[in-house]
């Protein structure tokens, strides 16, 4: 039997592809694509990433959501209200109705290994004492 090890990654419908990047942008300043077609793009989160693909249909989301790993939480949501999305506490809607949960890095046991930090310029991005006693407590720091 198989055991689970991570995620690579997590599709998201939009109704735009070129609108959908914008908004990222303006979130996350400049993307990093691993593709593009008219139909999907892969947005390079490192050694993961997100697949935007054109065609939602559904209503927008209530408690489904995507935990979108960010260096700096409070930036992320002050530009999402910039940007006109509906933000209430770390959840982000995007114009499509995706939702997305802003988790800072620092908080959080999810740990990207050192090299990866590196090659996405966030080297010397730590963690709280906090995660990294809950790190401790699983015998993972």
């Amino acid at each position: 039997m198989g055991r689970v090890v991570g995620i690579n990654h997590v599709a998201l419908e939009v109704g735009s592809i070129d609108e959908a990047l914008a908004f990222w942008e303006r979130l996350f300043g400049p993307l990093t694509l691993r593709g593009r077609s008219s139909r999907m793009a892969f947005v390079d989160l490192g050694d993961q990433f997100v697949a935007l693909s054109t065609g939602r249909t559904q209503p927008p989301d209530t408690h489904r959501h995507v935990g979108i790993v960010v260096d700096d939480r409070e930036a992320v949501l002050a530009a999402a209200r910039g940007a006109g999305a509906q933000v209430a506490g770390n959840d982000v809607h995007d114009p499509w109705g995706n939702l997305l949960q802003i988790v800072d890095y620092r908080e959080i046991q999810f740990t990207k290994a050192p090299q990866i930090l590196r090659g996405m310029r966030l080297d010397g991005l730590e963690k709280t004492d906090a995660a990294l006693a809950e790190l401790r407590a699983k015998g993972l720091a």
